[in-house]
C-alpha cells in the first residue's frame, strides 16, 4: 500500500502562499519585463494591469482552499489584526511570500536574459542607478516618478492597499453580497487591475511588501547592486511600511462601516416572516433552504415550485416584512 506523505498544517499553509506569491510575480513581473524589453512594443501599461491582475487570480486559484492566497503581507497583517488568523502563522506566511517572490524574480530573469543581447542597445541592463524609463530596476521593484515626493508616495501606498484589503474583505463576506466562491479570485484578480488603471502612474502600485521587496533583494544581488535599496532617496521602505499601514486600514475601514452592522439570525430582522395555512396538496419535495433568507433546514415545496411546505405539509406563504425605522 503506498504511503501519502503530507506536510503539516501550517507548512502546507505556507507551501501554498510560497507557490501562490510565485505565480502572481511570474506573471507580473513577467508582463513588465516584456513591456520594457521590447520597448513598448510587444506591453503596454494595460497589458501590465492585467498580468499583475491575472497573476492574482491564478494565485488565488492555486491557494485559495489551503492558505487563504494571502500573497501579500499587508493581507495578512490584517487578517491577523482583526483575528481572522492567529498570529503564529504571520511570520511563517511572510517568510513563504517573500520567497515566492525572490524566486520567481530569479525565474523572470532567467527567461529574459535571452532579450538581454537583443535590447543592449536601447536599455542599460544593469546599474543601480537604472530607475528611469530606460533603466531595467523597474521591472523587478516598485520606483516613484521624479515628481513624487516620499510622504505623497507613502499616501499613494497607504490609500492604494487599503482600497484592496478593504475590498478583498467585501468579496470574501459571506453575510453581504459575497460571489460564488469560484468566483472570488476573478473578483480579487479585477480590483488589482483596476487599482492599477486608476492609481499605478505615481509609483507603480505596489499595494504588496514581498512584490517589491522580494523582487529588490534580487536586483541587489543579481547585479544592479545595493543602490536600488537607497535610489529615489531612501524610496525602498515606502512599499514596505505603506502597504502594512493600509492594509490595516482597509480591513478596519469595511469592518467598522460595514461588517459590524450585519443583521443576525437571531435580532428578529430577517425581513421575512412565514405563516402555516392548512391545505390539501399531496406531494412535495423537498429543498435546501441553507443561506436563502428563509431561515434554516429543510423546507418543502408544492409540485409547482412556487409554494413552500412546512414539515408537516401545510403550505407557507412568504410575506415580506416592512423595515420598522
Amino acid at each position: 500500500m503506498a504511503v501519502r506523505y503530507r506536510l503539516p498544517p501550517l507548512m502546507r499553509e505556507a507551501a501554498a502562499e510560497f507557490a501562490s506569491t510565485f505565480i502572481l510575480l511570474t506573471f507580473g513581473v513577467g508582463s513588465v519585463a516584456q513591456m520594457v524589453l521590447s520597448n513598448w512594443k510587444f506591453g503596454n501599461f494595460f497589458s501590465v494591469n492585467f498580468g499583475w491582475g491575472i497573476g492574482v487570480t491564478l494565485g488565488c486559484y492555486w491557494a485559495g482552499g489551503i492558505s487563504g492566497a494571502h500573497m501579500n503581507p499587508a493581507v495578512t497583517l490584517a487578517f491577523a489584526v482583526v483575528g481572522r488568523i492567529p498570529w503564529r502563522k504571520v511570520p511563517v506566511y511572510w517568510v513563504a511570500q517573500m520567497l515566492g517572490a525572490f524566486v520567481a524574480s530569479a525565474c523572470v530573469y532567467g527567461v529574459t536574459m535571452v532579450s538581454k543581447i537583443q535590447c543592449l542597445k536601447c536599455i542599460r541592463w544593469r546599474r543601480p542607478s537604472d530607475t528611469g524609463p530606460n533603466g531595467t530596476a523597474g521591472i523587478w521593484a516598485t520606483y516613484p516618478q521624479s515628481y513624487l515626493s516620499i510622504w505623497n508616495g507613502l499616501g499613494d501606498q497607504v490609500f492604494g492597499t487599503a482600497l484592496l484589503v478593504g475590498c478583498i474583505f467585501a468579496i470574501v463576506d459571506k453575510n453581504n453580497n459575497s460571489p460564488d466562491q469560484g468566483v472570488v479570485p476573478v473578483m480579487i484578480g479585477l480590483v488589482v487591475f483596476v487599482i492599477g488603471a486608476t492609481f499605478g502612474f505615481n509609483c507603480g502600485y505596489a499595494i504588496n511588501p514581498a512584490r517589491d521587496l522580494g523582487p529588490r533583494l534580487f536586483t541587489a544581488l543579481a547585479g544592479w547592486g545595493f543602490g536600488v535599496f537607497t535610489a529615489a532617496n531612501n524610496w525602498s521602505w515606502v512599499p514596505v511600511v505603506g502597504c502594512l499601514l493600509g492594509g490595516v486600514l482597509g480591513a478596519l475601514a469595511y469592518i467598522v462601516l460595514v461588517e459590524v452592522h450585519h443583521v443576525s439570525d437571531n435580532d428578529g430582522e430577517t425581513g421575512y416572516e412565514l405563516q402555516s395555512v392548512v391545505t390539501s396538496t399531496p406531494e412535495f419535495r423537498s429543498i435546501n433552504t441553507q443561506g436563502n433568507g428563509l431561515g434554516r433546514g429543510n423546507m418543502a415545496f408544492t409540485e409547482d415550485g412556487m409554494s413552500p411546505k412546512d414539515n408537516q405539509g401545510h403550505t407557507m406563504n412568504v410575506i415580506e416584512k416592512t423595515s420598522q425605522l
